[in-house]
């Protein structure tokens, strides 16, 4: 399956690495951050699983989206998550920006159950597994924000964990 990310700068890696000792009860703890804007599900759209038919209707849904600003707004938690176990630890993301794409991307792709549209939260997932108090006390925890532009964005393509394309705004 395919996504399409924000990439996360390295402040952003910076302060989870910051948080490891704190993630450290926790079942797994994420090493890779990533954003992401919108899952692509071949039951919603065929072309979800092609990439190059995937990247060029990227492309042109993409067209005249100017770059945004994002902002991390402290650390959140799904006491129990829609996939995978629970609960989830994350920095919780604050852009206007980003729900306007969200909502062009879902608009031309179809939106995941549970997890997109009005479901959507944005957020880069620190840790999972554990206990809902961990959880909870992290949660009290203050933290730096962390603002950035976003100027591009990435389709990841889960099968191999990496970036498939790259796509400027």
């Amino acid at each position: 399956m395919f996504s399409l990310n924000v990439p996360v700068p390295g402040r952003v890696e910076r302060l989870a690495s910051e948080l490891h000792p704190a993630l450290t009860s926790f079942d797994s703890i994420r090493e890779r951050h990533s954003l992401v804007v919108k899952r692509f599900d071949t039951s919603l759209d065929d072309d979800a699983d092609s990439l190059p038919r995937l990247r060029e209707r990227l492309r042109g849904t993409l067209r005249g989206v100017d770059p945004f600003e994002v902002r991390t707004d402290g650390i959140g938690a799904f006491e129990i998550p829609t996939k995978g176990s629970g609960p989830v630890v994350y920095l919780a993301i604050d852009s206007p920006g980003l729900f306007d794409l969200h909502d062009r991307l879902c608009a031309e792709f179809g939106t995941v159950p549970e997890m997109e549209g009005d479901d959507y939260t944005p957020h880069v997932t620190l840790a999972r597994g554990g206990r809902i108090e961990d959880a909870r006390a992290l949660t009290e925890r203050r933290v730096e924000d962390v603002r950035w532009t976003v100027e591009e964005v990435r389709v990841w393509d889960g099968r191999y964990r990496e970036d498939a394309a790259r796509i400027p705004l």
